[in-house]
């Protein structure tokens, strides 16, 4: 059977050491412990790897760590990324201020990732994203992207 191949934006990453707020934490570690054990495909992009690297030194030091202790691919920016992300800004799926958020989205369905997860619950997982990306996805012929937090692919894995 085909692994999911699952497309990680910075907040997943970073709530690996995100002990304020412990029951997220617990699930990113319980995902990353089904990538160690290859249970799926992790995926990053190349915006994933700025944004942690621009956080303080220390901290960007422990979570590119982190990454070290699973397999994973990286994406690179590309033209069609940015068309797509601000697609998304101009079909009002998202705000302009949420630029960021509509690359990683991009990434996820150029990609051909089978979702994207994050703990952005304000402008990525949500109703209102998903329903608004993925009718730009469609209209533009690209596969429609499941939205989902880490807690949705660790559930029940107990």
């Amino acid at each position: 059977m085909k692994k999911l191949r699952i497309y990680l934006d910075t907040s997943v990453v970073s709530h690996l050491k995100h002990e304020d707020t412990p029951d997220k934490m617990n699930d990113t570690v319980k995902l990353w412990r089904q990538f160690k054990n290859g249970l799926y495909e992790a995926v990053i992009s190349d915006v994933t790897l700025d944004e942690l690297a621009a956080a303080p030194e220390s901290k960007a030091e422990e979570l590119l760590g982190a990454l070290q202790e699973i397999n994973y691919t990286v994406l690179e920016q590309s033209p069609a990324v940015q068309t797509l992300a601000h697609e998304y800004i101009d079909s009002g799926a998202l705000r302009q201020k949420s630029i960021d958020d509509c690359v990683h989205l991009a990434f996820a369905t150029i990609y051909e990732c089978d979702c994207i997860t994050s703990w952005n619950f304000k402008h990525i997982v949500n109703l209102k994203t998903m329903t608004g990306v993925n009718l730009v996805n469609v209209k533009n012929g690209y596969k429609e992207i499941k939205i989902v937090s880490p807690t949705m692919i660790v559930e029940g894995d107990d």
